[in-house]
């Protein structure tokens, strides 16, 4: 007959783990028993008594061991999703919240609260956030920086007869463009 051997090396913390929970759950029932015992002779409780609250405090044991995954698991999910939170919205990132009431430029992706949901701004490329303000007509439309001061243009065309300043329409029209792009270039 040969005789064969194996070594097996392997993790056995778990199961070890495993092992001392089962250990702390019978010093606690054998504590249980014992109690109950002793408060059945010393009281003159009825065995029933003494057994129904043997069964409570072992049903209560085996709760509180059977939800003890569920509560990591609870814990672990609420953590996920805070930390979701703080890489989603960008405001959680330092606590820093961005006022654009006089406008201002998005270049990046970023995550905003819109409604019931969040919406995406930035995504494509930079986007502008522009005050918006309603005009003496009541429309809604894009506020500008203070009044610009209207631009005066005085021609002053002479020439002898009207067919004469038919002719030179064009060129009236050309010096007056010129002259409206050199004025809104200065201001």
């Amino acid at each position: 007959m040969t005789k064969i051997q194996v070594e097996v090396e392997a993790d056995t913390r778990p199961f070890e783990a495993a092992l001392d929970d089962l250990k702390q759950l019978s010093d606690a029932f054998g504590a249980q028993l014992t109690g109950a015992m002793k408060s059945a002779a010393m009281s003159g409780r009825s065995l029933d008594d003494v057994l129904r609250r043997i069964g409570i405090s072992l049903a209560g044991m085996a709760l509180s061991t059977g939800l003890a995954p569920m509560q990591e698991l609870g814990s672990s999910m609420f953590s996920s999703f805070a930390d979701l939170l703080k890489r989603a919205l960008p405001f959680e990132k330092g606590g820093v919240v961005s006022s654009f009431a006089a406008g201002g430029v998005v270049s990046s992706p970023t995550l905003f609260p819109l409604g019931s949901g969040l919406g995406l701004m930035g995504e494509a490329g930079a986007e502008a956030i522009l005050p918006l303000s309603r005009g003496a007509d009541g429309r809604l439309g894009v506020a500008t920086g203070g009044g610009a001061a209207p631009v005066n243009i005085v021609f002053n065309v002479t020439t002898p007869d009207a067919q004469s300043f038919r002719k030179s329409e064009a060129q009236v029209t050309g010096m007056l463009a010129r002259a409206v792009s050199r004025g809104s270039r200065t201001f």
